[in-house]
């Protein structure tokens, strides 16, 4: 049986200013309880993909100026982000953006704020602590004295306070040591195994294709490839350009290679 797709996005375009365009006819799917990675270089449009769905795009001047983000195979477009987060979707942006004055516990209870009652509050926050170990023994720690892959943690828990059925996550292992990569990660794929659907930006595409069930890679605000993350996995170009490694196993820097635009054989 096929998956269930959770979200759509049909041929989108988004204007920033009203003048500068930086999506030009995207399209993707999300299925239920599965993980789709979104990769490609810096300037490529992934973010603000990420922002179209999530409805915070407004706070930046941008909009969708075409086609539709359906959720539940229901239309979605242009929603504001308390909407999205009414129906489930929860953005963690990119940037490790606590409420550095506040406690791990505070932080917590802020992202359950629509929840009903003090009592489901609790049950979220024990249920977190159950998730995240490492937030249970920091919970009263001012949480701008927590270390990156700490911070990156509690946004994830933050998220995960309002309940939600899909996370988009921008950037989870940006500047963090390698151990915490792996521990971020983990945390990925124990949420994944729990049913939540999962769209993830990633400059570290090793550890997002060997999580995500289905990648695209984003170059110049269009989608330019997508298929099976094992497929990308094994493809030359992904592997050379994304992954850093060529034919012969060695490195490969993406600025380097002079001959890209030309190599573009794509999997068909």
């Amino acid at each position: 049986m096929a998956p269930t797709s959770i979200l759509a996005v049909e041929n989108i375009e988004v204007l920033y200013s009203e003048v500068i365009l930086a999506l030009k006819g995207v399209n993707l799917r999300v299925d239920a309880g599965r993980c789709t990675v979104l990769l490609g270089p810096n300037g490529a449009g992934k973010s603000t993909t990420l922002k179209a769905i999530s409805g915070i795009l407004p706070v930046e001047d941008g909009a969708i100026s075409a086609g539709s983000v359906r959720l539940d195979d229901e239309p979605v477009t242009g929603s504001n982000a308390q909407h999205m987060v009414r129906r489930g979707v929860i953005h963690v942006v990119e940037g490790r953006k606590v409420l550095r004055h506040l406690t791990v516990e505070q932080n917590l209870l802020i992202g359950g704020h629509s929840l009903a009652g003090a009592a489901r509050v609790r049950e979220r926050l024990a249920s977190i602590y159950e998730t995240i170990p490492r937030l249970a023994d920091l919970r009263q720690r001012t949480s701008g004295y927590l270390s990156g892959g700490e911070q990156q943690q509690l946004l994830i828990g933050r998220a995960l306070m309002s309940e939600p059925r899909l996370m988009l996550i921008d950037e989870p292992s940006l500047g963090l040591a390698p151990l915490m990569i792996e521990e971020i990660f983990r945390l990925l794929a124990t949420l994944k195994a729990q049913g939540m659907s999962l769209l993830i930006v990633e400059q570290n595409a090793q550890a997002a294709l060997a999580l995500a069930d289905h990648g695209y890679v984003m170059e110049g605000g269009r989608v330019v490839l997508e298929a099976p993350a094992e497929q990308l996995r094994g493809n030359e170009d992904i592997r050379e350009f994304y992954l850093g490694m060529g034919e012969a196993g060695e490195r490969k820097s993406y600025r380097n290679v002079k001959h890209y635009r030309r190599r573009k054989r794509w999997l068909g």
